[in-house]
């Protein structure tokens, strides 16, 4: 009887491993409490997808317009502009396609391999109230023009203006594949592009307007070292505008190890009225500083590792203008470590490393030092006409030695680290890395939270939430994971009007920020849940309103109307029935994944429950217990209970009766006589097999199978009807979470 359950035991076994693997190794290992298909994300009728068909790709939401109520969207020679609340009611579409022969000329220097000769769009941004100013890549030849919108949302004006077509160059890249960042501030366009043609010329631009243009010291590898732009954003310092300062957002090599080059990402930053210097760095900015954007989580022997690649960055504005909180997503893609890293920096410590010392190479190693000699007056990276140059009213009136000295000196020697100096949220030893990310201020009856949205290169969509602890510990809850698109492709995402829009390069979704019914029908999964959007208002789990102060509405576990001590006497008890020698399977998934299972045991002839010990012959395993090679004093009260958020309940009990190998043995033997014999029993396995689980009967029937097959008789059939009403329930959909334990053997 061993043989019966091994393939059972292997299954399982190898099930639990992974499990327990990855719960002791799985650092930044995260559970979603609900996760979704793309299939049952359309179900809940909470996804709405862009289903108008072009002949394009590479979407990306490129500008929001509340006061149009639009979001301008730019894909592969396609211009969109999107209803925020219906992105599928009456699109406005613009076909900007590059002209034929610059197609062709493309191709014929080698750059269409996979479709790069069209005119991607990257650059969208408000002109004045009635136009946009847009930028593609024109197939290679960087090109820009005007696209009235209207004075309103109403008119449904929306077109090109073909008289006023000019050049991209330092607005827009070549190549579709290197992004572009901008900021069109008083008609005056700032950008992080690659002006050339062959992308080794990358330079922070100013264009157009009344100001001289500029740039960055080209080919200066002290200033950028071949950088991938990824956020400009205007932050002011104080209430004077000559203080107004521009920043950067980008990741470059290092160009201290030229051979194995790292990647360092960079906050860098600008003022806006820089003109250049007078005799040195002429219409070159003399105002840019750059300091190294550390998210590295800290080790007890206190070497750090790090997440270097800065993929994304979120602004998330607050009361005081000069002070957003600063939300970044990092991966580190190494041969050996994989992994992704969300941090939160402040605004008051990227102005005090850029206050700080620069950084400045000597002594016989050349090593970078603080810098410590005289510093010239004005301190380098001030802005003229501002709150400490009042009397400066240009760049050009600073003497020679402030310009050298910042030709000479643009990177700080502090680096800029993330609140409480560690990640907010960390994933390591998963297949996937963060992308994007996009952050909610909720309101919710138990105070206020702030939501992450994590976008991911499979084309899913994390809602995690992140709680405070004692000791400067936090808690992190991945509330439901969702599968925006059905195609793996990296996500860009924004936040407008308590709504979520994400892009990827197959297209364009809405989403709502909230699915509070996926979180179950009673009102401890919805408490359970913690999600800030969602409550229990005494009959379902529902959107939560601080503005409607609805009578009755829970959010805590204890404050639900059944949660009493007698719940847990109310659990489903089963009885189940294994053989000597075998293997048993007690099936336990209590339906929230985050919470923590452990099982009990009340033998028979006791009133004491004990705490299972796993370990020999019992193995824990996500789906439940697995018992192997039983013994009779197995026998016994097998308590499953979930503990969650100091709530505990029991989830399923289950009554373990372990029959004698002999018995089960002997009603076998009189079955092994061929049928029709005289004196011979009639085979009748359905009493023996009303005594066993369901996942035995199964095991059985393949074993007495095989054993009459290797003694050449024909199996018998009183196990046929059983096997196809087993194989019949098999394709029944069941939902496992909810399954109620079932019970053999009563009669």
């Amino acid at each position: 009887m061993p043989v019966v359950g091994v393939l059972l035991w292997a299954t399982l076994l190898t099930l639990g491993w992974r499990a327990a693997h990855a719960k002791d190794h799985g650092f930044g290992f995260a559970t979603p409490r609900v996760q979704l298909s793309f299939k049952e994300l359309k179900a809940t009728g909470t996804a709405h997808f862009f289903n108008f068909l072009l002949n394009s790709s590479d979407y990306r939401i490129l500008l929001k317009d509340e006061d149009h109520d639009r979001m301008y969207v730019g894909s592969k020679d396609y211009v969109l502009s999107l209803d925020l609340h219906d992105i599928n009611r009456e699109p406005l579409i613009i076909h900007w396609p590059a002209s034929q022969q610059r197609i062709e000329e493309c191709i014929l220097s080698g750059k269409n391999s996979n479709g790069e000769c069209g005119n991607f769009i990257r650059l969208i941004q408000p002109w004045n109230r009635t136009h946009l100013y847009v930028c593609g890549t024109g197939a290679y030849n960087p090109i820009c023009a005007f696209i009235n919108r209207g004075r309103k949302a109403q008119d449904y004006i929306f077109y090109l203006e073909p008289d006023k077509l000019e050049s991209g160059k330092g607005k827009c890249s070549y190549d579709p594949k290197v992004d572009t960042v901008s900021a069109l501030i008083n008609e005056e366009l700032y950008a992080g592009v690659y002006i050339d043609f062959m992308g080794t010329d990358a330079a922070i631009f100013r264009t157009m307007g009344k100001q001289t243009a500029m740039r960055t010291d080209q080919y200066n590898s002290r200033w950028l070292n071949d950088p991938a732009f990824v956020r400009a954003q205007l932050i002011p310092d104080s209430s004077e505008r000559n203080d107004d300062k521009l920043y950067f957002f980008f990741r470059e090599k290092s160009a201290d190890a030229p051979l194995s080059p790292g990647v360092y990402s960079r906050i860098g930053r600008i003022c806006l009225n820089d003109d250049g210097g007078h005799c040195c760095l002429v219409n070159k900015w003399s105002t840019f500083l750059k300091a190294r954007l550390v998210c590295s989580v800290p080790g007890p022997d206190g070497i750090e590792t790090h997440f270097d690649e800065l993929q994304d960055v979120f602004i998330q504005q607050t009361q005081d203008t000069k002070n957003p909180v600063i939300y970044a997503v990092f991966s580190a893609s190494g041969s050996v470590f994989k992994g992704s890293a969300v941090c939160v920096y402040s605004m008051a410590d990227i102005r005090m490393v850029f206050n700080g010392p620069f950084a400045h190479k000597e002594g016989p190693n050349y090593q970078w030092m603080p810098y410590t000699g005289k510093m010239p007056y004005p301190r380098p990276g001030t802005c003229p006409g501002g709150t400490f140059t009042p009397s400066m009213k240009s760049t050009k009136d600073y003497p020679d030695e402030v310009i050298n000295f910042m030709r000479a000196h643009p990177l700080m020697y502090h680096a800029v680290y993330p609140t409480h100096r560690q990640p907010l949220v960390v994933r390591t030893n998963v297949n996937y890395r963060f992308t994007t990310v996009a952050v909610d201020q909720v309101d919710a009856a138990d105070g206020r939270y702030e939501v992450l949205f994590l976008g991911t290169d499979r084309g899913t969509v994390q809602k995690v939430i992140v709680l405070p602890r004692d000791d400067m510990e936090t808690e992190e809850l991945m509330l439901e994971e969702i599968e925006v698109f059905k195609v793996r492709a990296g996500l860009s995402s924004t936040l407008c009007q308590q709504q979520l829009y994400v892009s990827s390069a197959v297209g364009v979704t809405h989403l709502a920020l909230h699915r509070c019914d996926v979180y179950g029908e009673a009102c401890a999964d919805c408490c359970l849940a913690r999600d800030p959007y969602c409550a229990w208002d005494g009959s379902a789990c529902t959107r939560y309103s601080a503005s409607s102060k609805r009578a009755g509405v829970q959010r805590h576990i204890t404050l639900c109307p059944w949660h009493t001590p007698a719940a847990n006497k109310n659990a489903v008890e089963a009885v189940q029935y294994g053989v000597e020698g075998s293997t048993a399977f007690l099936e336990c998934q209590p339906r929230s994944p985050q919470a923590s299972v452990k099982w009990l045991l009340q033998k028979d002839n006791s009133d004491r429950r004990k705490e299972l010990r796993v370990e020999g012959r019992v193995l824990r395993t996500e789906q439940g217990l697995l018992l192997r090679a039983l013994q009779l004093a197995d026998s016994g009260l097998y308590s499953c209970t979930a503990t969650e958020n100091n709530f505990k309940h029991t989830v399923t009990k289950v009554q373990l009766r372990v029959l004698s190998s002999r018995a089960v043995h002997a009603v076998l033997v009189q079955a092994e006589a061929p049928p029709g014999l005289p004196g011979a029993p009639t085979p009748r396995y359905q009493d023996l097999l009303q005594l066993l689980t369901q996942p035995e009967m199964g095991l059985l029937d393949q074993y007495c199978q095989g054993y009459w097959r290797h003694t050449a008789a024909s199996p018998p059939q009183p196990l046929a009807g059983l096997k196809a009403k087993e194989q019949q329930d098999q394709k029944k959909p069941r939902n496992r979470r909810n399954h109620q334990p079932e019970t053999y053997g009563h009669t």
